[in-house]
């Protein structure tokens, strides 16, 4: 029953991130993906500046260590030097008094060697560390300005899909039917070519029987002339035959003016 449930969330959890990914915003996503690269290199950045402070830190004691080192060193020479002096000049008590200080400051400056030297390998530790943070840093930074110049492409290249889609799109529109009372750009094309191919079809038509019509005058008009010239032709031969037709002269059908 376990494992069951335990199957069930996985595949509702997983569903529901692919829901969420399909409808997010690629922008948005895409900005909250950098603002997290970022906020993880200002988290090493600091992690890397307590390292080296912690280097930075252990020179200082280091330093500290090694001029205190110098100080026993002269004060031993000088409790030997005057314990010596004592002795030669006969005073025993001086000249103990002298020793055991220089005995106390010996005891002083092997405490502050080893301290020394164990500050030294802490030093060389926190400088290799802290090498190591600056590289990690450098190398993030190159990384997060990589990915700075892919946002700005990937942007660009969103802002490319966005407008083939709306292109896309458009179209679409214009192939397709819009719905059930919006013919398509298409179809009325289809409709525009069609009336002007019948409309230039019936002046042709028109053209054609005005031209019958002219030629059917001009035949007539030819076969009068025709005639008449045949009718002078048999005048002048004698032959028989009626005379030929006289020129219709148009009367003019507006008022004659007085004489």
């Amino acid at each position: 029953m376990f494992k069951l449930a335990s199957k069930w969330w996985k595949y509702l959890t997983a569903k529901l991130t692919g829901s969420f990914n399909e409808r997010a915003d690629p922008k948005v996503q895409l900005e909250q993906a950098l603002a997290e690269a970022q906020s993880q290199h200002r988290r090493l950045k600091e992690q890397a500046a307590n390292v080296i402070a912690n280097q930075k830190q252990s020179e200082l004691r280091l330093n500290a260590k090694m001029a205190e080192l110098e100080k026993l060193n002269a004060n031993a020479r000088q409790a030997l030097i005057m314990a010596d002096d004592a002795t030669k000049a006969g005073d025993a008590a001086k000249a103990a008094q002298y020793g055991s200080a220089a005995e106390t400051i010996a005891n002083q400056l092997i405490q502050v060697e080893k301290d020394v030297e164990s500050l030294k390998s802490m030093v060389i530790e926190s400088t290799q560390a802290s090498d190591q943070a600056k590289a990690a840093v450098a190398q993030n930074s190159r990384l997060l300005q990589e990915k700075l110049a892919e946002k700005n492409k990937l942007l660009s290249q969103l802002d490319q899909a966005k407008m083939q889609e709306e292109m896309n799109s458009a179209m679409a529109q214009l192939n397709e039917s819009v719905g059930a009372d919006v013919p398509s750009l298409s179809e009325v094309q289809d409709k525009i070519q069609a009336r002007y191919a019948k409309a230039k079809a019936t002046a042709e038509l028109n053209e054609t029987s005005v031209t019958s019509r002219v030629l059917e005058v001009e035949q007539a008009t030819a076969n009068v002339e025709a005639h008449s010239r045949l009718s002078e032709l048999r005048a002048e031969l004698g032959l028989g035959g009626a005379a030929a037709p006289q020129p219709v002269e148009q009367t003019s059908t507006a008022e004659q003016p007085p004489a």
